[in-house]
């Protein structure tokens, strides 16, 4: 592999990590940290699950549709349904590795940066971008019903070019 292939001591101390909850180290290589990430989610890495991860978390912070990401497979190669990608994605989301975007309620992006922040959406070319302003906020929360919480709020700015 290379100079950053673990040893059996680095995978080792990664097992143990991972049982006491911290992320696992990542190398810079994406198909062990595909791998790292699986586990570390509580997922088998199964081969779909490995190619359709190194397409996901690969290439940096993106936006995807199951679409966009079908698409990839398909011209990587990699034997997938569009089915596969869906279920793929929804578990990807349960389990904290993605991020789930609703635009309109008619498509869905999927965000490989998990952390708190807010989209613009690009109606011309329809693509979904970060905004990196972090102190971004709303001025007032609105009161919640009885019983409930809210558990993650989602701004999404729409933008089109001038007319």
């Amino acid at each position: 592999m290379s100079d950053n292939a673990p040893n059996h001591h680095d995978e080792t101390a990664h097992s143990a990590s991972l049982h006491s909850g911290r992320q696992p180290a990542l190398t810079g290589c994406p198909w062990h940290d595909v791998n790292e990430m699986l586990q570390a989610a509580g997922l088998r890495p199964t081969r779909q699950r490995m190619a359709l991860g190194w397409l996901l978390f690969g290439k940096g912070a993106r936006h995807l549709t199951a679409e966009m990401l079908y698409e990839e497979a398909t011209l990587a190669k990699v034997p997938v349904s569009l089915a596969t990608v869906y279920n793929t994605l929804n578990q990807l989301t349960d389990a904290g590795l993605l991020r789930q975007v609703s635009v309109d309620g008619t498509k869905t992006y999927f965000d490989t940066n998990v952390t708190t922040h807010h989209h613009y959406y690009l109606e011309n070319s329809h693509e979904l971008v970060d905004i990196t302003d972090p102190h971004l906020a709303l001025s007032k929360m609105p009161d919640v019903p009885e019983g409930y919480e809210i558990a993650r709020i989602d701004m999404v700015v729409r933008l089109r070019k001038k007319r």
